[in-house]
């Protein structure tokens, strides 16, 4: 950054002082929730976030210089929960992401699996099924459940991503087939009564502290 565009000290200070009374009503709201999802505490950890980060931003563009801590952004975490409190229903979203790291045994699983099926034997889905990944994928998710798949995803040939699981109350369970055409559009964050995310990201960082142990994050 040339000097002409560069924060004066006093605009660093301004922005040191901005975060000290920014933690001082972090704090304060803390002190006087009414709840697990207080809105206050929510508004003050954003306003926090914000001025931490314009903080460490002067900070470095004037003196080179970055704080030793690390604020979430706002957009990271969920907004409060804003249904029921007794919700007579939930839907449950799952997204699950697989690398196809093993094709030849993917193709073998799922033609075993055709040439196990009569029917397929006569509608020819038997040499379908071993024709490509496409197909293979098709008969494999076709035949098992998806919490089968995540247990025993080695033997069909995928790699595990990353994974989450989010928990929505619904004032109602829909109409039968009423959400079919666009199954996760509806998804709203303000409505997750509890989510769980599984990353490789997570067993990095707890390399980094010491800790091997893989880790489930609930991000309530």
């Amino acid at each position: 950054m040339s000097d002409a565009a560069q924060p004066t000290a006093a605009e660093v200070r301004a922005a040191a002082d901005a975060v000290k009374t920014a933690l001082d009503r972090h704090l304060q709201a803390v002190e006087r929730r009414t709840g697990d999802d207080d809105p206050a505490v929510y508004d003050a950890f954003n306003a926090l976030a914000a001025a931490a980060e314009v903080y460490d931003e002067l900070l470095y563009d004037r003196h080179d210089e970055v704080t030793p801590f690390e604020i979430p952004a706002a957009e990271d975490s969920l907004p409060p929960y804003a249904g029921p409190e007794e919700p007579h229903a939930v839907s449950v979203l799952i997204r699950r992401d697989y690398a196809v790291a093993e094709p030849t045994r993917l193709l073998a699983q799922a033609q075993r699996l055709a040439d196990l099926d009569p029917e397929g034997q006569e509608d020819g889905a038997a040499a379908t099924a071993g024709a490509g990944v496409h197909a293979a994928l098709g008969v494999v998710f076709g035949e098992y459940e998806a919490d089968e798949i995540a247990s025993r995803h080695k033997e069909f040939g995928l790699e595990e991503g990353d994974s989450t699981l989010w928990v929505c109350a619904v004032d109602e369970l829909p109409e039968p087939g009423e959400w079919l055409g666009a199954p996760f559009d509806e998804a709203d964050p303000a409505m997750v009564v509890c989510r769980f995310d599984v990353s490789s990201v997570f067993d990095e960082e707890d390399e980094l502290d010491g800790d091997p142990e893989d880790v489930v994050a609930d991000l309530t």
